[in-house]
């Protein structure tokens, strides 16, 4: 507990008999076997995953806290947890500040130690700018990280009150600036303007469409290995499948949702992950709770397959293909035990690649990947 005294000051408690109804849990429910803040603080010795919520959502121009952090442990807390080699804890809600700066700072603080003592972080917001703590997590320790933000906007609106609105700018120009490269998945393209898509390609950062995650979903998987912090606004649902949004009746459906939650998971680099945008009062049925406890319970299964990963330097655990595209030697990687792909650049460092990847340079095609992994400082 001493260990930890520091964080509690930034903390509240979560409230289990609420979450519960009073009911409590049964065997093999997540919220009978989750390591809770509740009457005392966790040992977080044995946690992979520890989950903070933060209700701070006045940069999307909302009032109060919000209580979307509790209504997702509600729905998740009454899963069946499958993953016994992956440890969880929750150590409640970082306190709102007097000002959304104050908020900042404590989230980046309680995100900071938890990454500094090797906990996997995953926030439950608040409103989408509480990116901008995750990322000062990193650049507090002046850590090169990837990002991946899956969105059904591009948060740039220079011309908006909001911080929601607004965040990424600052994410991706601080100086000094310690994101070496962006990807932001699922956005839709009526939503955003051209010259903010060509500012972003101009960066070398990468935009998928929804419409390119949702025909080649398992081409984001390798998008997704190489980051160290995603942040996900409920927005990029559909609204159908989360009924608290309301932006579009297109995007993202609930089980390409948990499809790249579990490519989170299987990352051996992601140390942050937020997820954003969700407003109770705008979810009478829940459903939108319970879709993004499934994501939570996907992140726990990828965490498990990724878990089994070993390192590249392990040949034997790898098929091997030398191949040649544009009179370049190169060599991909493929994982007896996951499946996934890596292919080398001429520097010889290997990067996170896909199944088509590799059959694009056996047919002498030089890979889109390849090419914009080469064109990045």
């Amino acid at each position: 507990m001493s260990d930890y005294l520091n964080l509690v000051d930034f903390l509240e408690p979560v409230n289990t008999a609420l979450i519960s109804d009073d009911l409590g849990y049964k065997e093999g429910q997540v919220g009978k076997v989750i390591s809770v803040f509740d009457e005392g603080f966790p040992d977080l010795d044995a946690a992979q995953i520890v989950l903070v919520g933060c209700g701070e959502q006045r940069g999307a121009g909302l009032r109060g806290t919000s209580t979307a952090p509790d209504a997702i442990r509600k729905a998740f807390y009454s899963l069946y947890y499958w993953h016994n080699d992956v440890q969880i804890a929750d150590i409640g809600n970082v306190k709102t500040g007097s000002s959304l700066a104050d908020s900042y700072a404590a989230l980046k603080i309680v995100l900071r130690e938890l990454m500094g003592i090797g906990k996997r972080v995953v926030v439950l917001g608040g409103s989408h700018d509480l990116t901008l703590a995750q990322y000062y997590a990193f650049a507090a320790d002046e850590k090169a990280i990837e990002a991946v933000g899956v969105d059904a906007v591009v948060d740039i609106h220079i011309d908006s009150p909001q911080r929601a609105d607004n965040f990424l700018m600052e994410l991706l120009t601080a100086e000094p600036n310690f994101m070496t490269h962006y990807n932001h998945l699922a956005f839709q393209s009526y939503f955003v303007h051209p010259r903010m898509l060509e500012t972003m390609d101009k960066l070398r950062f990468d935009c998928f469409r929804v419409g390119t995650v949702k025909e080649h979903l398992e081409e984001m998987e390798p998008v997704i290995r190489n980051c160290h912090l995603l942040s996900f606004d409920i927005a990029a649902f559909a609204h159908a499948f989360a009924p608290a949004t309301r932006l579009s009746p297109n995007g993202l459906n609930g089980e390409e949702a948990c499809t790249l939650m579990q490519y989170a998971g299987m990352s051996p680099h992601l140390q942050c992950l937020g997820i954003y945008g969700f407003v109770p009062e705008q979810d009478p049925s829940g459903l939108t709770a319970m879709q993004v406890a499934h994501m939570l319970w996907y992140l726990l299964d990828g965490c498990s397959r990724g878990a089994r990963e070993v390192g590249l330097d392990e040949r034997d655990h790898f098929n091997e293909f030398h191949t040649m595209f544009a009179e370049v030697d190169t060599v991909f990687l493929q994982s007896k035990r996951t499946g996934r792909w890596w292919m080398q650049l001429p520097d010889e460092r290997f990067i996170a690649c896909s199944h088509r990847d590799y059959q694009q340079a056996a047919n002498n095609d030089i890979p889109e990947r390849w090419l914009r992994a080469q064109e990045r400082p």
